[in-house]
């Protein structure tokens, strides 16, 4: 074992290691500074009666005690048993030693900062409980103040500037803490012993409001949060500088005030969400269950899509146009708890931005770009380290669904199998859409927040600044840099240009991973599969991604490991009429479906009297047919989302135009009929057709016998409800048989798990039917939890591919990793 420097020392008297005695070196890693457990060490110190210090470094927490050797024990199995609750201890190293102990009590010593760094920053956390009573108790000192925090919850992730995790390594530096705030820090009984972000009204950040020329002259509290509130019920849109960056908020009940808001951020459809006063509140709106309740309470606070059952209370319609869910999220700083004290309806609190734009978070920028979108603002002095997004949750197929991995959840590690430690140190750069970024390295990998889509210039720099934040918070030297094998990847020439710019005699490797096997080898990393693993049956269902044949994929049955993959079928490539304008415009996927399957003079002959018809004949269709026929600017794709476009098309919905990515495919869900879907017979479910191949040919799964079926049942004016639910269960069972086919083309007993990823899984009715399904025929699902099973989990599989193929080149031939990824890149995996 390396020798780990001891922390520096402190004054008092030392004395050697009685006879019946043990020392002992502890060495904690995981989430383990910010989070009080140096505090939580003292007490457990001060219970099993040891001497010792306890520090922070670079690695964690070390730990020097001295003490009979079972309360020595006692102590050590009690650090991972009563760990606080922000904190995750992954690994436990004990080391016997012969240090020099106090002659009496244990210390907090001063950080160090030897050695790699290789713990973890905790993410934000939302209020506690002690902190919001004392926030609202008029004879605490803290009484009304917008920071209130200890150590069990507030800032971490968006005020830190570096590791280890003092204060002076955080936005906090710039406010000293008074006698009393000081008095809390040394206090070890104090639930704010060592609390970097401890804060009070006379030492600490300050609030203030600022009002545009239209409500300067209004009568308004003095108290600048009693202000903003005051504000929100007289229908103005207020920006909020939160947590991780600036929101821009107004009363969900006032519908004139969600228009505005709409028209001004220029947000015509996306659902916005919602923050509700408490939980109570949440259910005047809104079916919870039991696992929905203890997502919005936990103190991640995350947005989480909830039903609106029929008979709840109303809110503006302007909310969540389309949909059957709101997104709702409870206060999670002191702030908002105030603020939403006397609010009668929740607020809409979106990101404060124009649509699309990076969040924004210092004031100045606010005061600039926001002045056209709000009419108040709510400011702070404390700096934002970096833009922290909410994050967003869905409970599906029976557990809680990252969306949206952001504020409360990253960067906490996502813990791999253990044979990944031996990896060398991976980034893996994401994709375009949805971008987030991973660092692998010890087993642990650190999936960025969310970060956006980087076809948009700020967003793109924005994302380039994280990336560098992030290496120089834990540390980060890669030996591979994982991209997208699309050869005009955005991410991917940021990456290029990193490894020209490193120089030297031995560069980063580059490592390209095709789009759908990153999909399936996030979901395999996220349920612990070794690098060395037997290959699932992977499903990869999203919008596209650049195959490694040059051509569009979105529909993919894949036998993967990390190392490689071998593409077993695919839906049916279908043209994308106009290229990116089909991805805009759902009708171009319905008339190009309808083309395939039967033909325009067929479908006009049989279904003449359809309003379909009459809306597609209204569309200029000599110029698709000619595209169609030259094959000019209309790429075949296998892409599942536009199926779900083409679809909600048909019935109407969206079919000129989407405001938002997938919006025509969350309307077809949220439409489907769950009577249709639970009561009627599977007999009645939309027909696929599945082509077996030449053996020159892959396999498909073809929407041709959909469309008779679907386009019937609208001449019989079905709703068009009962035809998305028909659809929803019809391609879950069409799935699940080619599953079949394909195990048994292998003798039946191949690929006892499969692994669902990409961005169509998000939709609750497909995935939830096709887990019970796939189950039902004794196979093993594996599906995403901590990660999104779209592209914002894209590089948390390269990353697990590039560092299982480090692995392979290491045994094979250890100094040509260099040259195997240069291959990779040029040939991308096969």
């Amino acid at each position: 074992m390396s020798a780990i420097p001891a922390p520096a020392a402190v004054p008092m008297h030392h004395a050697a290691i009685g006879a019946c005695e043990r020392a002992q070196r502890i060495r904690v890693t995981g989430i383990v500074q910010g989070v009080g457990f140096r505090p939580a060490v003292w007490h457990l110190a001060q219970r099993h009666g040891l001497r010792g210090t306890v520090g922070n470094d670079g690695q964690g927490v070390v730990i020097h005690a001295c003490g009979p050797a079972d309360a020595l024990a006692g102590f050590v199995a009690d650090l991972r048993r009563e760990a606080p609750p922000l904190a995750r201890v992954d690994r436990i190293a004990c080391e016997d030693g012969a240090w020099l102990a106090p002659d009496a009590g244990f210390a907090i010593v001063p950080s160090g900062t030897a050695g790699a760094t290789q713990t973890g920053i905790a993410p934000d956390a939302a209020s506690c409980a002690a902190c919001i009573a004392e926030t609202f108790d008029p004879a605490a000192r803290r009484q009304g103040y917008a920071f209130t925090n200890c150590t069990h919850c507030g800032p971490r992730l968006s005020i830190a500037t570096r590791i280890p995790y003092d204060r002076a390594n955080t936005t906090m530096r710039a406010f000293p803490m008074c006698a009393a705030c000081r008095a809390e820090y040394d206090d070890p009984a104090d639930r704010r012993f060592h609390a970097q972000p401890i804060a009070c009204p006379d030492c600490g950040p300050q609030v203030w409001l600022e009002t545009c020329d239209t409500h300067r002259d209004a009568a308004l509290p003095h108290e600048a949060i009693a202000a903003a509130r005051l504000l929100l019920q007289r229908g103005a849109i207020v920006a909020i500088k939160g947590l991780g960056g600036f929101q821009l908020a107004c009363d969900a009940g006032n519908a004139d005030a969600v228009a505005r808001l709409r028209a001004r951020k220029h947000r015509a459809s996306k659902p916005l969400a919602l923050m509700a006063r408490d939980l109570a509140m949440v259910r005047s709106y809104a079916r919870v269950d039991v696992d929905e309740a203890t997502c919005l309470q936990d103190p991640a606070a995350p947005i989480v899509l909830l039903l609106r059952p029929g008979g709840a209370a109303a809110l503006a319609d302007g909310i969540a146009p389309g949909m059957q869910t709101l997104g709702f999220m409870l206060p999670n700083t002191p702030l908002h708890h105030l603020l939403l004290q006397g609010m009668a309806h929740p607020i809409v609190l979106t990101s404060g931005n124009v649509s699309d734009a990076p969040q924004l978070t210092d004031n100045d920028a606010a005061r600039a770009e926001l002045v056209t979108i709000a009419d108040a603002m709510l400011l702070h002095d404390r700096p934002v380290a970096r833009r922290v997004d909410d994050s967003v949750l869905r409970v599906m197929a029976g557990a809680p669904r990252v969306l949206r991995r952001a504020r409360g959840l990253a960067p906490a590690g996502i813990a791999l199998h253990p044979d990944f430690a031996a990896a060398a140190p991976v980034l893996a750069l994401g994709g375009d859409l949805k971008n987030s970024f991973c660092l692998l390295r010890a087993g642990q990998a650190v999936l960025s927040h969310h970060i956006g889509d980087l076809r948009d210039p700020r967003t793109l720099a924005d994302q380039r600044r994280a990336v560098e934040d992030y290496r120089q918070l834990f540390d980060n030297h890669p030996q591979c840099i994982a991209i997208d094998a699309h050869p005009q990847s955005l991410a991917g020439a940021g990456a290029r240009a990193m490894v020209v710019g490193a120089g030297g005699a031995s560069p980063p490797a580059l490592v390209a991973v095709q789009h759908h096997h990153a999909h399936i080898a996030a979901c395999m990393a996220e349920n612990g599969l070794p690098p060395d693993t037997a290959a699932v049956l992977g499903i990869a269902l999203d919008g596209m991604g650049y195959g490694d044949d040059g051509t569009l994929w979105g529909g993919e049955f894949l036998s993967a490991g990390y190392r490689g993959f071998t593409r077993l079928a695919r839906l049916q490539p279908v043209a994308l009429p106009g290229g990116d304008a089909a991805m805009r415009e759902p009708w171009r996927n319905t008339y190009a479906q309808l083309v395939a399957a039967m033909g325009w003079p067929a479908f006009a002959d049989r279904y003449r009297a359809l309003e379909l018809h009459a809306r597609l004949r209204a569309k200029p269709l000599g110029v698709i047919d000619a595209m169609l026929a030259s094959h000019a600017n209309c790429p075949p794709a296998s892409s599942a989302a536009r199926w779900f476009d083409a679809v909600a098309a048909a019935c109407g919905i969206c079919f000129d135009r989407i405001g938002h990515e997938g919006q025509a495919a969350m309307e077809l869900e949220a439409c489907a009929d769950a009577a249709t879907l639970e009561h009627e017979s599977d007999d009645r479910a939309y027909p696929f057709a599945i082509d077996a191949g030449d053996g020159t040919l892959l396999p498909c799964l073809g929407p041709a016998p959909l469309w008779p079926a679907l386009l019937d049942d609208l001449q019989q004016a079905v709703p068009a409800g009962v035809v998305s639910a028909r659809f929803h269960k019809g391609l879950a069972i069409a799935i699940v048989h080619m599953v079949r086919q394909l195990r048994a083309a292998r003798g039946g007993d191949e690929w006892r798990s499969v692994a669902l990823s990409g961005g169509v899984f998000q939709n609750r009715i497909l995935l939830e039917q096709l887990v019970r399904r796939l189950e039902q025929a004794g196979l093993t699902v594996l599906t995403h939890r901590q990660g999104p099973s779209n592209d914002g989990g894209l590089s948390l599989g390269q990353a697990a591919v590039a560092a299982a193929r480090s692995l392979a080149a290491r045994a094979t031939s250890p100094a040509d990793l260099t040259t195997t990824t240069a291959r990779t890149e040029t040939t991308p995996c096969a």
